[in-house]
């Protein structure tokens, strides 16, 4: 056990997950299976995420809108591989106030038909596209294995949909989407994603392609974090997107959709979290700083809080998130409590603080002493305000070197199994088929994440698994 009483995470990874977000106040468990309560704090930290994402859809001229939870369920079966996809995960409604309906229900799972149908009656010139519409919903798929965050039986996410009025203005859209989540993830969660292509058995059903941003998580598995999809003109067919193009012919629209769930919680998590606790980026955790009072009489009492209020306040006032613990509790319990919180940083004031006009902050990114220091109360705003920048850099620092030393080059098939048996990545140039890809994944475990979109320099190399001639190099690992 660590010092928190939490399950290391060298011993048991899943343990250790499962215990963090309940100890460190994310989530609550529910009396329906497979589906979680969130709570404040882990619903703060989702509201970090989706207000950094949010501001960027915006930023790229999306709007928000809300679609129906209840899906018609013969608006699934226009598109055959779309619900073949999905059929396992459906929750449908067949009776409704006490009587049977005459079709029944789907539970929303993702909205691509009832906003087929939708963009259908609001599209009928050239003039309406492209027309960029992104939903923020929770959705629900039957799991059979779920987990806090990271599979469960309803989740939270943001959906986007477009339509365009060509295949490259669509898939131009789909790639502007990717690097949003990518740009995102890397410089507010401080997760260094790989952004890459799906290969045909792992994109999504009914896409003409799918792209995803890929996590290393401590355990070194890959999460999915996020995924953007070109879906040609699958959906437009099936539900009849046309429109009058500028010769006055009609056309079907090239559509997509792109999504990115709580699950990012779950990577926040797995990506930073160590055997104390979480520990949250600056820029999305909802508590930035900590301050800790300490004190033994009533008269130490009254000058350390007249102090270190002082001090919350121009902190707030300068925009950070600061929240004052006068808890009755010692301080030894407070420490131990934001640590396991994951918060950035802590601040101390005590009454000799008080007297000599310093305080002391204690960074979550560096354990020991080492992470601890002694500074002037004077000009404390900046000093902060600098700090956080650079809790904020080290951490996605220490995350990329975590990840690409996990990352491993290789050119064979037994090379490869040591690779995946070890718990790595394996990086290999690949040009196997979808039975190739199965039968490696049957025999290893580990999955084709994505053929990245940084690829080598050069005219290809030798699939380690056919010796045939290869273009493009693949990420494989055990995932999520």
């Amino acid at each position: 056990m660590s010092k928190q009483g939490v399950t290391p995470q060298s011993e048991n990874f899943s343990e250790w997950y499962n215990e963090i977000v309940y100890r460190a106040d994310l989530a609550a468990r529910s009396p329906v299976r497979g589906c979680i309560i969130i709570k404040p704090y882990g619903y703060e930290l989702w509201e970090a995420i989706k207000g950094g994402l949010d501001r960027r859809f915006k930023a790229t001229g999306h709007q928000n809108a809300y679609f129906p939870l209840f899906i018609p369920e013969s608006y699934l079966r226009r598109e055959a591989e779309h619900v073949e996809g999905f059929s396992p995960e459906l929750a449908v409604v067949t009776v409704a106030g006490g009587k049977p309906l005459e079709e029944p229900l789907v539970v929303r799972p993702t909205s691509e038909t009832v906003i087929g149908e939708a963009f259908s009656e609001w599209i009928q010139s050239y003039r309406d596209l492209p027309l960029l519409i992104n939903q923020w919903a929770n959705v629900v798929r039957w799991e059979l294995r779920t987990r806090p965050f990271l599979r469960t039986t309803e989740f939270l996410w943001q959906e986007g949909h477009t339509a365009h009025a060509t295949h490259d203005e669509a898939e131009a859209e789909t790639l502007q989407m990717l690097d949003i989540y990518a740009d995102f993830a890397i410089n507010e969660a401080a997760i260094p994603v790989i952004k890459g292509q799906k290969s045909n058995i792992e994109r999504f059903a009914g896409a003409l392609r799918t792209y995803t941003i890929e996590a290393m998580m401590r355990d070194k598995k890959a999460l999915q974090s996020g995924t953007s999809h070109n879906l040609g003109q699958n959906f437009a067919k099936a539900f009849d997107i046309k429109y009058l193009d500028e010769r006055n012919e009609l056309q079907y629209c090239w559509t997509t959709s792109w999504g990115v769930s709580t699950r990012m919680v779950g990577a926040v998590v797995m990506t930073h979290g160590d055997d104390q606790g979480l520990r949250l980026p600056p820029r999305i955790a909802p508590i930035q700083v900590a301050a800790v009072p300490i004190y033994r009489t009533e008269d130490d009492k009254g000058a350390v809080m007249e102090t270190i209020t002082r001090i919350v306040t121009e902190l707030q006032a300068a925009g950070m998130r600061v929240h004052l613990d006068d808890r009755d509790q010692s301080p030894g319990f407070k420490f131990n409590d934001w640590e396991m919180r994951g918060v950035p940083l802590r601040l101390e004031i005590g009454p000799k603080d008080v007297e000599n006009n310093k305080a002391v902050l204690v960074r979550r990114d560096v354990s020991g002493k080492a992470g601890k220091q002694f500074v002037e109360q004077a000009g404390l705003v900046d000093t902060v305000r600098d700090l956080l920048d650079d809790v904020q850099a080290s951490m996605l620092q220490q995350a990329m070197e975590f990840r690409d030393s996990n990352i491993h080059p290789i050119d064979s098939y037994d090379a490869f199994k040591q690779v995946i048996e070890a718990g790595g990545w394996a990086r290999a140039y690949w040009t196997g088929s979808d039975d190739d890809e199965r039968r490696v994944k049957e025999e290893t475990g580990a999955t084709l994440r994505c053929y990245p979109l940084e690829q080598p320099a050069g005219d290809g190399g030798t699939c380690f698994y056919t010796n045939q001639r290869a273009e493009r190099v693949a990420l494989f690992a055990k995932a999520y």
